[in-house]
């Protein structure tokens, strides 16, 4: 990457951390095997000036789905869960559904909610809100944060909390929209069981060990924990305030390993263990000579996206114009209507506070933003930095 575009990256982090909007961030670009960039800006922790390195640990939100996803697809390929399997095969809180439709009133479902569903976000399941399913839902999230705050990682497990979700009414008729929600916790709950291992101890079995992935994992252990970045609340104009709550179920000092495993956002990680996942879905599936997926499956992972229906509800989302979704990631089909420079068909996903991950297959490249920035997600580092990123 050219030298001013490399000046370029690291002035806009420096200024957002100098703005208080980000408290600290790295960045790593790979392309064609090579690392072209890392920078780093601001602190890990900013009360105690500990500037941000590259091996801080950092809690992923939902771009742990994309993990999520990719040990759902080495069942798939090994012919031990099918895609158009009901959920309720795996779990029998998915039995006997109900639909709560817009007007107030309850239907059967036409079908049951697939595995399918799950893993593109069209099952009606839904996190939060102030409709029935959202106030619900929440209300599953706060028993689990109790028990957190309990002490020892909780009590309640991961297969017990995707059989509960199967008890509160569906948004709507399966496959007939999409909602961003619990999705991929329960794609977690199915490997579980299809498996006959916990979902923490299949992800380290099939993916992490593999890999490399020696800092990733649902919880931080106590040698570990100085190097656990602390989160914070970005306002404008405002210093950064330290944030101390569990979101989604998650503790937030990660230290005990939680009964229950959020396939959705519960994994913990550092830039380069996370850059090692996305280079093996670059690779076709292989990375540093280890295969996890097989190229077709990989491939699939990175295409696969949603109907036109269901995509109506997808382009809700503002910021993603121009994508679509599937295997939980966004996917780019139409480079034209987006908001930030792209490539046609880059894929990846981001996650609450901030860590964000792309991978290009045009310009054979990964890059991944790490941070601790409370209601993050995408956001305007984000956008700057892919528009910088993708001008060369």
């Amino acid at each position: 990457m050219e030298q001013i575009l490399k000046e370029r990256l690291q002035q806009v982090m420096d200024a957002s951390v100098a703005k208080g909007e980000t408290p600290g961030c790295l960045l790593l670009v790979i392309k064609d095997g090579e690392e072209q960039v890392y920078l780093e800006s601001g602190y890990a922790d900013i009360e105690a000036k500990t500037p941000v390195s590259r091996d801080h640990i950092f809690r992923l939100y939902s771009m742990s789905k994309p993990i999520t996803a990719a040990a759902m697809m080495i069942l798939v390929e090994r012919g031990i869960v099918d895609l158009a399997d009901p959920v309720s095969k795996y779990l029998p809180g998915f039995r006997n559904q109900i639909v709560r439709r817009a007007d107030g009133h309850t239907e059967k479902p036409e079908h049951e909610v697939l595995l399918e569903d799950l893993m593109n976000m069209t099952s009606g399941l839904t996190y939060g809100g102030t409709n029935e399913t959202g106030r619900l839902t929440d209300a599953l999230f706060e028993e689990v944060i109790r028990g957190i705050e309990e002490g020892n990682g909780g009590t309640i497990s991961t297969v017990e909390f995707a059989n509960r979700l199967g008890k509160i009414p569906l948004l709507y008729q399966p496959g007939q929209s999409w909602s961003y929600g619990t999705s991929a916790d329960v794609v977690g709950a199915v490997i579980e069981v299809a498996s006959g291992m916990r979902f923490g101890d299949f992800l380290r079995k099939e993916i992490f060990e593999p890999l490399g992935m020696k800092d990733t994992d649902f919880w931080v252990p106590a040698e570990k924990q100085n190097r656990l970045t602390k989160v914070y609340d970005c306002k404008e104009g405002q210093p950064p305030v330290r944030y101390l709550d569990h979101n989604l179920g998650i503790q937030n000092d990660m230290a005990h390993r939680p009964a229950y495993e959020a396939g959705g956002a519960g994994l913990a990680s550092t830039i380069d263990d996370y850059a090692k996942f996305a280079q093996m879905l670059l690779n076709g599936g292989t990375y540093n000579g280890v295969q996890i997926l097989r190229p077709a499956t990989a491939k699939f992972m990175g295409s696969h996206t949603l109907s036109a229906a269901q995509q109506a509800g997808f382009d809700s989302w503002i910021g993603l114009e121009g994508f679509s979704y599937g295997n939980l990631m966004r996917v780019l089909v139409d480079p034209t209507r987006a908001v930030t420079l792209g490539s046609r068909g880059e894929f990846g996903w981001d996650g609450w506070l901030g860590c964000y991950m792309e991978v290009v297959p045009e310009k054979n490249m990964t890059f991944l933003m790490m941070t601790q920035k409370k209601d993050a997600g995408t956001y305007t580092l984000s956008r700057k930095i892919r528009n910088i990123i993708f001008s060369e």
